[in-house]
């Protein structure tokens, strides 16, 4: 399954612009004019763009970081758009036209947008902040050993458990795979299964698969790499939980929303840092956090990080500007990054200072998971694009599901993802 397409699937709402100037919302289309009546007052309009977040507050808190930008910086206006549905192609489509805008969000990281000039480096945005980022954040931007991005927000995906329902069943909270899928069969009975990890049965069970055994989906120079012995062992494992039937499948919604946990028809989910508070407004303290296990002893837990990442349209005629505005929110306004972080959903902070004074994730559960992705957390790699990830995951799921041989499924994968990615690079 697309990271990308998963995280949109979880946020579809309102659409539109609204213009900021003069930290004042003057239309309800969606820009800030500095000039207090219009954006021609300004000597730069900025064209923002973010994709539809579901969680509540979130559209008037962007709102507000954009009325205050527009105060410190009076001679630039920002336009804030808001982008439902499928965020991703809306995005590539105008960054070919004119309207193209001059800041935009993007899920994954893609490498591929750098190839094609159109994202413009950020190190000089960076500054001597660059150290205060955690590793991931600058490693998932980096391409040829510069940044070309800001990441806004780490979201950090995990597996959670139901503490009394593991405790009753005399279950100790798994640590390896076959811990896993003992759990999930003994957790399995005629009103409920033990794991959910996606409608489909797949989710991002198998790049967990891969990581967990000490494998990589794709090398930083670009070659596939989920073709290895060792990732192909733990994907056919994943068969196991097919085979079990103690899989929860299409359920009413997606793994993404914490549902199915919070109402008791699973005991383990695979979900996101985000859905912690509904959790806990659901449950209490009645939940425990845990990292996808090492596919066996000695291997490598896993956490996937994604999140959003802020870039400027290399193109765009507003260079300047744009680059003074990702410094501003992103890199300089540790109070607004926080306040994004914990308020709507909780996100990890990528700045490192920022992640230690976020209040809302200093104790508990929380805190537990922002241990978990400083020491397991792994990002898709920059060339993870649709193509690639549906050649992986198509075969993923025909060999959990028993469909054919799986030593030539992975290698068909694998041809047809390095084709994708010669392309993405020009090779």
């Amino acid at each position: 399954m697309s990271a990308r397409r998963t995280e949109l699937s979880r946020r579809g709402f309102l659409t539109g612009s609204l213009l900021v100037a003069a930290g004042t919302v003057l239309t309800t289309a969606c820009s800030t004019d500095p000039t207090g009546g219009s954006a021609s007052g300004a000597k730069t309009t900025l064209n923002v763009w973010y994709h539809a977040y579901g969680e509540a507050g979130t559209q008037q808190a962007v709102l507000r970081y954009a009325k205050e930008f527009t105060k410190a910086n009076p001679d630039i206006a920002v336009k804030v758009t808001w982008v439902p549905g499928d965020y991703a192609s809306k995005l590539n489509a105008t960054l070919l036209t004119d309207s193209a805008p001059d800041v935009f969000e993007i899920g994954d990281f893609s490498e591929a947008m750098v190839r094609r000039g159109q994202i413009a480096a950020l190190d000089d945005v960076y500054g001597s902040a660059r150290s205060d980022f955690n590793a991931n954040a600058i490693s998932s931007v980096t391409v040829d050993g510069k940044l070309y991005g800001v990441k806004e927000i780490d979201d950090v995906i995990m597996l959670y458990y139901r503490k009394s329902a593991l405790s009753k069943a005399g279950i100790t909270p798994p640590r390896t795979f076959d811990e896993l899928a003992a759990a999930a069969k003994a957790l399995t009975t005629k009103k409920q299964k033990g794991l959910f990890v996606g409608n489909d049965g797949i989710g991002d069970s198998a790049g967990n698969a891969v990581w967990s055994n000490g494998g990589d989906l794709v090398t930083p120079d670009g070659k596939v790499a989920f073709g290895s012995a060792g990732a192909l062992e733990a994907i056919t494992a994943l068969k196991r939980l097919h085979d079990d039937k103690s899989l929860l499948l299409g359920f009413t919604t997606d793994w993404w929303d914490p549902a199915a946990f919070t109402q008791g028809v699973v005991p383990m989910q695979w979900c996101g840092l985000w859905a912690m508070p509904a959790i806990e407004k659901e449950l209490g303290d009645d939940f425990g956090v845990l990292p996808w296990p090492a596919f066996k002893a000695g291997g490598a837990p896993v956490v996937r990080v994604g999140g959003w990442t802020n870039c400027v349209n290399a193109k765009g005629r507003n260079l300047a500007a744009a680059k003074k505005f990702t410094q501003w929110l992103w890199v300089e306004q540790s109070a607004l990054q926080r306040d994004f972080a914990e308020s709507y959903g909780f996100h990890v902070p990528p700045r490192k200072s920022v992640a230690a004074s976020a209040k809302k994730l200093s104790a508990g559960a929380a805190k537990e998971t922002v241990g978990l992705a400083e020491k397991y957390g792994k990002h898709n790699p920059g060339t993870w694009e649709l193509a690639v990830s549906s050649a992986f995951n198509a075969a993923a799921a025909k060999i959990a599901g028993g469909q054919g041989d799986p030593a030539a499924l992975l290698a068909d994968a694998v041809k047809k993802a390095q084709r994708e990615i010669d392309k993405q690079l020009g090779r």
